[in-house]
Protein backbone atom coordinates (compact mmCIF):
# COMPACT_ATOMS: atom_id res chain seq x y z
CA UNK A 1 0.00 0.00 0.00
CA UNK A 2 1.79 3.11 -1.16
CA UNK A 3 1.79 5.87 1.95
CA UNK A 4 0.22 8.51 1.94
CA UNK A 5 2.07 11.73 0.47
CA UNK A 6 0.13 13.84 2.31
CA UNK A 7 1.83 12.10 5.76
CA UNK A 8 4.90 13.23 6.08
CA UNK A 9 8.12 13.45 8.80
CA UNK A 10 6.45 16.63 10.24
CA UNK A 11 3.19 15.08 10.84
CA UNK A 12 4.62 11.98 12.46
CA UNK A 13 6.61 14.04 14.72
CA UNK A 14 3.77 16.07 15.41
CA UNK A 15 1.55 13.11 16.35
CA UNK A 16 3.97 11.22 18.43
CA UNK A 17 4.50 14.17 20.69
CA UNK A 18 0.70 14.61 20.94
CA UNK A 19 0.62 10.74 22.01
CA UNK A 20 3.25 11.02 24.70
CA UNK A 21 1.75 14.23 25.80
CA UNK A 22 -1.57 12.26 26.12
CA UNK A 23 0.58 9.41 27.58
CA UNK A 24 1.80 11.54 30.20
CA UNK A 25 -1.57 13.05 31.15
CA UNK A 26 -3.37 10.19 32.15
CA UNK A 27 -0.02 8.80 34.00
CA UNK A 28 -0.22 11.63 36.28
CA UNK A 29 -3.94 11.67 36.25
CA UNK A 30 -3.78 7.92 37.61
CA UNK A 31 -0.88 8.83 40.29
CA UNK A 32 -2.67 11.58 42.16
CA UNK A 33 -5.96 9.97 42.29
CA UNK A 34 -6.14 7.48 45.25
CA UNK A 35 -6.54 3.73 44.13
CA UNK A 36 -9.73 1.87 45.48
CA UNK A 37 -7.32 0.23 48.02
CA UNK A 38 -6.11 2.67 49.39
CA UNK A 39 -9.71 4.21 50.02
CA UNK A 40 -10.53 0.80 51.39
CA UNK A 41 -7.44 1.23 53.71
CA UNK A 42 -8.02 4.69 55.06
CA UNK A 43 -9.01 4.82 58.67
CA UNK A 44 -12.83 5.98 58.92
CA UNK A 45 -13.22 9.56 60.72
CA UNK A 46 -13.03 8.86 64.64
CA UNK A 47 -16.50 9.92 66.81
CA UNK A 48 -14.86 9.30 69.79
CA UNK A 49 -13.70 13.44 70.21
CA UNK A 50 -14.30 15.78 73.39
CA UNK A 51 -15.05 19.39 72.87
CA UNK A 52 -12.35 21.66 74.91
CA UNK A 53 -13.07 22.77 78.05
CA UNK A 54 -15.86 25.29 78.76
CA UNK A 55 -17.56 23.99 75.46
CA UNK A 56 -21.15 25.56 75.26
CA UNK A 57 -23.91 22.43 74.37
CA UNK A 58 -23.13 20.89 70.89
CA UNK A 59 -25.99 23.13 68.53
CA UNK A 60 -24.96 25.73 70.43
CA UNK A 61 -20.81 25.35 69.75
CA UNK A 62 -21.68 24.40 66.04
CA UNK A 63 -23.30 27.89 65.91
CA UNK A 64 -20.71 29.79 67.48
CA UNK A 65 -17.78 28.63 67.05
CA UNK A 66 -15.95 29.65 63.49
CA UNK A 67 -12.98 27.46 63.80
CA UNK A 68 -10.27 30.60 63.94
CA UNK A 69 -8.31 27.99 65.86
CA UNK A 70 -7.15 30.35 68.36
CA UNK A 71 -8.05 27.00 71.35
CA UNK A 72 -5.75 25.04 69.25
CA UNK A 73 -2.84 27.72 69.00
CA UNK A 74 -3.62 28.75 72.88
CA UNK A 75 -3.27 24.90 74.26
CA UNK A 76 0.27 24.55 75.71
CA UNK A 77 0.11 20.77 75.63
CA UNK A 78 -1.46 20.85 72.14
CA UNK A 79 -4.27 18.65 73.31
CA UNK A 80 -6.67 20.59 70.81
CA UNK A 81 -6.51 19.97 67.06
CA UNK A 82 -8.80 20.57 64.30
CA UNK A 83 -11.36 17.69 63.15
CA UNK A 84 -9.79 16.64 60.22
CA UNK A 85 -13.44 16.70 58.79
CA UNK A 86 -15.04 19.61 59.20
CA UNK A 87 -12.13 21.42 61.19
CA UNK A 88 -13.61 22.37 64.57
CA UNK A 89 -11.58 21.93 67.43
CA UNK A 90 -11.18 18.50 69.42
CA UNK A 91 -9.55 16.31 71.92
CA UNK A 92 -8.86 12.64 71.77
CA UNK A 93 -7.89 12.00 75.43
CA UNK A 94 -6.08 8.43 74.29
CA UNK A 95 -3.83 10.97 72.48
CA UNK A 96 -3.09 13.98 74.49
CA UNK A 97 -5.56 14.67 76.76
CA UNK A 98 -6.81 17.61 78.41
CA UNK A 99 -4.56 18.80 81.31
CA UNK A 100 -6.69 20.90 82.87
CA UNK A 101 -4.57 23.80 83.13
CA UNK A 102 -5.64 26.57 85.36
CA UNK A 103 -5.69 29.29 83.61
CA UNK A 104 -7.72 27.67 80.69
CA UNK A 105 -5.67 29.86 77.85
CA UNK A 106 -7.87 28.46 75.60
CA UNK A 107 -11.19 29.44 76.94
CA UNK A 108 -9.36 33.03 77.27
CA UNK A 109 -8.45 32.57 73.48
CA UNK A 110 -12.13 32.35 72.56
CA UNK A 111 -13.82 35.38 71.60
CA UNK A 112 -16.77 33.84 70.45
CA UNK A 113 -18.41 32.07 73.49
CA UNK A 114 -18.12 28.92 71.98
CA UNK A 115 -16.37 28.52 75.12
CA UNK A 116 -17.55 30.38 78.25
CA UNK A 117 -15.39 30.88 81.44
CA UNK A 118 -15.32 28.36 84.33
CA UNK A 119 -14.37 29.04 87.68
CA UNK A 120 -12.34 26.11 88.15
CA UNK A 121 -11.54 22.42 86.97
CA UNK A 122 -14.34 21.07 88.86
CA UNK A 123 -16.71 23.00 86.76
CA UNK A 124 -15.41 21.53 83.19
CA UNK A 125 -17.95 18.88 81.59
CA UNK A 126 -16.14 17.44 78.35
CA UNK A 127 -17.58 13.64 79.27
CA UNK A 128 -17.47 10.84 82.08
CA UNK A 129 -15.01 7.56 82.21
CA UNK A 130 -16.02 4.85 82.00
CA UNK A 131 -14.38 1.55 83.01
CA UNK A 132 -14.94 -2.19 81.08
CA UNK A 133 -14.05 -4.02 83.96
CA UNK A 134 -13.78 -7.18 81.43
CA UNK A 135 -10.20 -5.61 80.30
CA UNK A 136 -9.27 -3.39 83.05
CA UNK A 137 -6.20 -5.33 85.03
CA UNK A 138 -6.91 -3.74 88.53
CA UNK A 139 -7.59 -6.82 89.69
CA UNK A 140 -3.54 -7.57 88.57
CA UNK A 141 -2.40 -4.58 90.62
CA UNK A 142 -2.78 -1.82 88.16
CA UNK A 143 -3.65 1.10 89.16
CA UNK A 144 -1.88 3.63 87.76
CA UNK A 145 -4.98 5.86 86.17
CA UNK A 146 -5.83 6.59 89.81
CA UNK A 147 -2.85 8.70 90.78
CA UNK A 148 -2.61 10.86 87.74
CA UNK A 149 -6.27 11.55 88.37
CA UNK A 150 -6.21 15.70 88.63
CA UNK A 151 -10.11 15.83 90.12
CA UNK A 152 -9.50 12.54 92.45
CA UNK A 153 -12.32 10.94 90.41
CA UNK A 154 -11.07 7.42 90.56
CA UNK A 155 -10.79 5.15 93.00
CA UNK A 156 -10.04 1.10 93.70
CA UNK A 157 -12.67 -1.21 95.14
CA UNK A 158 -10.13 -3.39 97.45
CA UNK A 159 -13.03 -5.80 98.18
CA UNK A 160 -13.46 -6.66 95.07
CA UNK A 161 -10.35 -5.10 93.42
CA UNK A 162 -12.19 -2.90 90.88
CA UNK A 163 -11.43 0.43 89.67
CA UNK A 164 -14.46 2.78 90.49
CA UNK A 165 -15.56 6.36 88.95
CA UNK A 166 -17.12 9.28 91.19
CA UNK A 167 -19.58 10.87 88.06
CA UNK A 168 -19.49 13.63 90.09
CA UNK A 169 -16.25 14.34 90.70
CA UNK A 170 -14.81 13.12 86.74
CA UNK A 171 -14.74 15.95 84.55
CA UNK A 172 -14.06 13.71 81.26
CA UNK A 173 -10.37 15.33 80.68
CA UNK A 174 -9.45 11.87 79.76
CA UNK A 175 -5.94 11.59 81.26
CA UNK A 176 -6.56 8.35 82.94
CA UNK A 177 -7.86 6.89 78.80
CA UNK A 178 -4.27 8.02 77.76
CA UNK A 179 -2.36 6.53 80.89
CA UNK A 180 -4.06 3.20 80.27
CA UNK A 181 -3.29 3.05 77.01
CA UNK A 182 0.49 3.76 78.39
CA UNK A 183 0.63 1.24 80.29
CA UNK A 184 -1.78 -1.53 78.92
CA UNK A 185 -1.98 -3.58 75.74
CA UNK A 186 -6.02 -2.86 75.96
CA UNK A 187 -7.62 0.58 76.79
CA UNK A 188 -9.75 -0.10 79.63
CA UNK A 189 -11.35 3.14 80.62
CA UNK A 190 -12.44 5.77 77.93
CA UNK A 191 -14.18 8.86 77.83
CA UNK A 192 -18.26 9.13 76.67
CA UNK A 193 -18.40 12.58 75.61
CA UNK A 194 -20.83 15.03 76.77
CA UNK A 195 -23.09 15.49 73.74
CA UNK A 196 -23.08 11.05 73.70
CA UNK A 197 -24.81 10.94 77.30
CA UNK A 198 -26.84 14.27 76.54
CA UNK A 199 -28.18 11.91 73.61
CA UNK A 200 -28.64 8.97 76.23
CA UNK A 201 -25.81 7.26 74.83
CA UNK A 202 -23.27 4.80 77.45
CA UNK A 203 -24.14 5.61 81.03
CA UNK A 204 -22.36 2.54 82.57
CA UNK A 205 -18.88 0.52 82.80
CA UNK A 206 -19.34 -2.66 81.69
Amino acid sequence: MAADPQYGRRHFLKDSVLSLAKTAQEFVKHRDTPSEQARKTEPPPRADWLRPPGAVAEALFLERCTKCGDCIKACPYESIKPDRTVGFPVIFPDEVPCHLCDDFPCIAACETDALLEVSGKEEVRMGQARVSHRDCTAGQGCHACVSRCPTEALAMDFDYFRLLVEPSRCVGCGICEQVCKTVNDKIAIRVVPTRVLASGGPSAGV
